[in-house]
C-alpha cells in the first residue's frame, strides 16, 4: 500500500502562526539554519518532508528555527496536520482564539479531545500565544494518539510533582521521548519551553511508533461447526468448530491486538446439525470463539431479513419455538452491511461499518454482500431491499472513515474471483480473475486490506497496492494477518500474512466448550439426522461430464419430478435443479457415514445435499419458453458464468458449446419423453423457489402461469429413496454437447 506519510495533510490548512507559505505536501526542504550535522536534522527533515512545517520565514521559508518555542497556536496546527484531523463538531468555544490566524486548528484539536483549555476549571481560554512546556507537549501527544500504556517507560526524576506525569509516562513507553539531559537521560524538564527542534523529534518518533494488529480472516463457514475435512497430501483432519476455535485461541494468544472476521456465508447452506435449528448453533459457536464482526453474504439473506435481524438480536424462532428450552440470545459480534438498504427507509439493514481501535489507533471495517444476491436468493427473501454497487459504496464510505479520523480500512467482501498461478493458499502470481479483481482495482487507495469470501478458493494477493485474502470454506483454514498501525498517520501496512490449515494435529486439542456445544445440538439433532430413508447400490456422485450432467443433480430432478407429477401435484413432465441449489463435493457415499451401513443413505446426508429448505413450484411453459429457459443457461461467452441445469429423466437435448449467447441450443432436440416439444403448445414445469423466482438468471421463469406450491426439496428426496430404494446412479444421458468449451 503506498504509504500515507506523504498525503498527511491532504485538506487545504489555514496558514500556520507562521504564516506558512503553500508548499505541496511532501515537499522536500533543506533548510539554511538546519545543518546535516544537526542534532535534530533528519526529525526537522521529515517534518518537512511530510507537509508538517514549511518553514518560519515566510515567504522565503528556507529557515526552520530549531531553537525558538513552539506556542500553544503552533502546536495545535502542527497536530491537526501530522494528525489528518478534518472535524470541528462538538469543539468548545474558547473566548481568545476568534483573531488568531490558528482558529480552527485549535477547534480541531478541541474537538478530537486533544486540548480541554489553559484556565482550569473554567477553560473558556485555548491561550494561543502562549510557548508550550515540555509537560504540556506530553498531554498533547499522549491524548492525539489515545496513548494509555505506561509499562517501561523511563522513571524520571523530576515528574513525581507534575500534573503531567502520567501523560509524560506513556511518551515514554511509547518511544516518543528519551528525556532532556544526554547522556544520562534521568531528567524530563516539565516545566521548560519546548522548542520547534525537539518538537519535531517528537513527531518524527512518534511516527515510528507503531501498534500491532493481527486480523484473523474467514469466510463461507456454511455451518459446519460439526464437518471434519481432509486438508494437504495426507488429508489430515481440519475444520469442526472446537479445533476451530483451539486454533483461533493459539493465533490471539500469540498477539497483543487481535480481531476475527468473517467475509459473510457464515450461516446459510448449513449441515443439518445447524440447519435444522435455522443456524443458531453457528451464532452460538461464532460467540464462544469470539468473531466480532461479520460482513453479510448472499446465505445470511436465506431466509429473509427479519430472520437474518434475529439472529443478531435474539428471539424465539416465530415457527419452530425455541430448541432445547432455551431463548436464543443472538449474536455477540456485529454484522455489517454496507451496499444493503432498505426501501422503506433507505437505511442500511446493518451498519455500513465498524471503527475499533487498538492502543489509540483507530480501524475501519467495511461489510458488504455482492451486487448481485437478489440474483442468487430466493426474490421474496429480499424483494424489500436493495443491493448496491460494491465500488461505488466503499468509495462513497472512505471520506466518512477518514473525517472521523480512521487511516487504516478493511474491506470484509462476499466476492469472489481466483488466483491465476502461484502457490496453492499462497498467491496469485499471474493475477486474480473477476469480479473480485475489478472491485478492488476499483477500490479508493485508502483501503488496505480486503478479506472476501464467495467462491470458495484460497488464496492471498496483492492487487493495486491492496492485499485481498480468501481461506477456502467451512473453517478448514483462517488467514492470519499481521499489520502494524503508525500512530501518528493511521496507516496499516500489511507485514506478514498466510492461510492456515486448521489441522487437528497443530492444537493441544479441542475446545471444550466448543464440544459440548456440538454435542447438544448433535443430541437434538439425532433421531432425525440418524433416521435411514433410504439405500444405493454404489455411490451417487456431482462428478460432471462435458454436458453439465451430474449423476446426483440428476437425481435431484428425478424426485422433484415423482413429487409432483400426478394430477394432484401438479401434472409435470419435466423438472430442473439449479447447480448452486446442490451442497455437496461429493454426491452420495455408499460406505457409511456412521453407524447405518453401508449402502445406507440417511435424512442428515439427504440434507447435506439439499439444506435450503426450498419449496417445489409447478407451473405451466410453452414450448417457447422452455427453449428460452435452456437458453438462459448461457448468458455470455465466459463458460464460467453458465448455468447448467439438472434436468429429470424423459428430458433431453443438445447444445453447442461454439453457438452464439442465445443460439446455442437446438430447439428440435429438445425432447419430452421421445417426443420433440411443440414450441407452441403448453407443459407443466417443476422448479425450486428460488428458480420460480427468476434466480440465477432464469427470468423466463416468473412468466409461469398456473403456478402450484408443492412439498420441500429434501421432503421429496426422502419420498422417493422410500418408493425407489435400492436408488442407482442415473445414467448421464439426458444432456448432450457439441463442441464443449476446454475445461477451466
Amino acid at each position: 500500500m503506498r504509504s500515507r506519510l506523504s498525503i498527511i495533510l491532504t485538506t487545504a490548512m489555514v496558514a500556520s502562526l507562521l504564516m506558512l507559505a503553500a508548499l505541496p505536501g511532501g515537499a522536500s526542504h533543506q533548510f539554511d539554519d538546519v545543518p546535516d550535522d544537526h542534532l535534530f536534522h533528519d526529525d526537522i527533515s521529515w517534518l518537512s518532508e511530510n507537509g508538517i512545517t514549511f518553514g518560519c520565514n515566510p515567504p522565503d521559508n528556507t529557515l526552520y528555527c530549531p531553537d525558538r518555542s513552539v506556542t500553544r497556536g503552533e502546536m495545535a496546527a502542527f497536530l491537526v496536520r501530522g494528525l489528518s484531523l478534518t472535524s470541528t463538531e462538538g469543539a468548545r468555544e474558547f473566548t481568545d482564539t476568534a483573531d488568531t490566524v490558528f482558529v480552527d486548528d485549535i477547534a480541531k484539536i478541541s474537538a478530537a479531545g486533544i486540548t480541554i483549555g489553559c484556565n482550569p476549571p473554567e477553560n473558556t481560554e485555548f491561550c494561543p500565544a502562549d510557548p508550550v512546556s515540555r509537560g504540556q507537549m506530553a498531554a498533547f501527544f499522549a491524548r492525539g494518539l489515545g496513548l494509555t500504556n505506561t509499562e517501561g517507560a523511563i522513571e524520571f526524576t523530576d515528574t513525581a510533582d507534575s500534573v503531567f506525569v502520567d501523560d509524560i509516562a506513556k511518551i515514554s513507553a511509547a518511544g516518543i521521548t528519551r528525556g532532556c539531559n544526554p547522556p544520562e537521560n534521568d531528567l524530563y524538564c516539565p516545566d521548560r519551553e519546548i522548542s520547534r527542534a525537539e518538537m519535531a523529534a517528537f513527531f518524527h518518533r512518534a511516527n515510528q511508533n507503531e501498534v500491532d494488529l493481527q486480523v484473523l480472516g474467514i469466510n463461507d463457514f456454511h455451518g459446519h461447526i460439526a464437518t471434519t475435512d481432509g486438508w494437504g497430501p495426507a488429508e489430515a483432519p481440519v475444520g469442526r468448530a472446537d479445533y476451530f476455535s483451539a486454533h483461533i485461541q493459539k493465533a490471539e494468544a500469540e498477539a497483543d491486538n487481535s480481531i476475527l472476521v468473517s467475509a459473510g456465508d457464515l450461516i446459510g447452506a448449513s449441515p443439518l446439525v445447524s440447519g435444522l435449528f435455522h443456524d443458531e448453533p453457528t451464532i452460538e459457536a461464532m460467540n464462544l470463539i469470539g468473531l466480532e464482526l461479520a460482513g453479510v453474504g448472499n446465505h445470511e439473506f436465506d431466509e429473509g431479513p427479519t430472520e437474518l435481524r434475529r439472529m443478531q438480536q435474539g428471539g424465539t424462532h416465530p415457527v419452530d419455538g425455541n430448541f432445547g428450552g432455551d431463548v436464543f440470545e443472538g449474536a455477540d459480534f456485529k454484522f455489517l452491511g454496507a451496499n444493503v438498504t432498505i426501501d422503506a427507509s433507505g437505511d442500511t439493514i446493518f451498519p455500513p461499518y465498524s471503527i475499533e481501535n487498538y492502543d489509540g489507533v483507530d480501524v475501519g471495517f467495511i461489510g458488504m454482500t455482492l451486487e448481485g444476491t437478489p440474483s442468487i436468493v430466493s426474490q421474496e427473501a429480499v424483494a424489500d431491499l436493495t443491493f448496491h454497487d460494491e465500488v461505488e459504496t466503499v468509495n462513497a464510505l472512505v471520506p466518512e472513515l477518514q473525517d472521523a479520523g480512521v487511516e487504516a480500512i478493511v474491506v470484509l467482501l462476499h466476492e469472489g474471483g481466483f488466483s491465476e498461478g502461484g502457490e496453492e493458499g499462497d498467491s496469485c502470481d499471474e493475477g486474480l480473475t473477476d469480479p473480485l479483481n475489478s472491485i478492488v482495482l476499483g477500490f479508493d487507495d485508502a483501503v488496505d486490506l480486503v478479506v472476501a469470501g464467495h467462491v470458495n478458493d484460497e488464496f492471498v494477493c496483492e492487487v493495486d497496492g491492496k492485499w485481498v485474502t480468501m481461506a477456502d470454506n467451512a473453517g478448514r483454514l483462517y488467514t492470519d494477518i499481521d499489520t502494524t498501525l503508525n500512530r501518528l498517520s493511521g496507516e496499516m501496512t500489511v507485514q506478514a500474512i498466510d492461510n492456515v490449515p486448521t489441522y487437528h494435529s497443530d492444537v493441544a486439542g479441542a475446545d471444550p466448550d466448543l464440544t459440548a456445544l456440538i454435542d447438544e445440538y448433535e443430541g437434538l439433532a439425532g433421531p432425525l439426522a440418524n433416521q435411514v430413508i433410504g439405500t444405493i447400490t454404489t455411490d451417487i456422485p456431482e462428478d460432471y461430464d462435458d454436458s453439465g450432467e451430474t449423476a446426483v443433480g440428476n437425481l435431484i430432478a428425478d424426485s422433484q419430478l415423482a413429487a409432483t407429477a400426478s394430477s394432484s401435484t401438479g401434472e409435470a413432465v419435466v423438472a430442473f435443479m439449479n447447480n448452486g441449489g446442490v451442497r455437496t463435493d461429493e454426491g452420495f457415499l455408499f460406505a457409511a457415514s456412521g453407524s447405518e451401513g453401508d449402502g445406507s443413505v440417511t435424512y442428515a446426508e439427504a440434507f447435506t445435499v439439499q439444506p435450503f429448505g426450498n419449496s417445489l413450484v409447478t407451473m405451466t411453459l410453452t414450448g417457447a419458453q422452455i427453449d428460452e429457459l435452456l437458453e438462459q443457461q448461457f448468458p455470455g461467452n465466459d463458460p464460467a458464468e453458465w448455468e447448467i441445469l439438472h434436468v429429470s429423466e424423459g428430458f433431453s437435448y443438445t447444445w453447442d458449446g461454439s453457438g452464439a449467447s442465445g443460439d446455442k441450443v437446438d430447439p428440435t432436440s429438445i425432447m419430452i419423453n421421445g417426443t420433440p416439444i411443440d414450441l407452441g403448445a403448453e407443459y407443466r414445469v417443476t422448479v425450486n423457489n428460488f428458480l420460480a423466482g427468476g434466480g440465477d438468471g432464469f427470468t423466463i421463469l416468473p412468466e409461469g402461469t398456473d403456478q402450484l406450491g408443492g412439498d420441500v426439496d429434501v421432503d421429496a428426496m426422502v419420498d422417493y429413496f422410500a418408493a425407489n430404494s435400492p436408488v442407482s446412479p442415473p445414467a448421464l444421458d439426458r444432456i448432450d454437447v457439441v463442441n464443449p468449451p476446454p475445461a477451466p
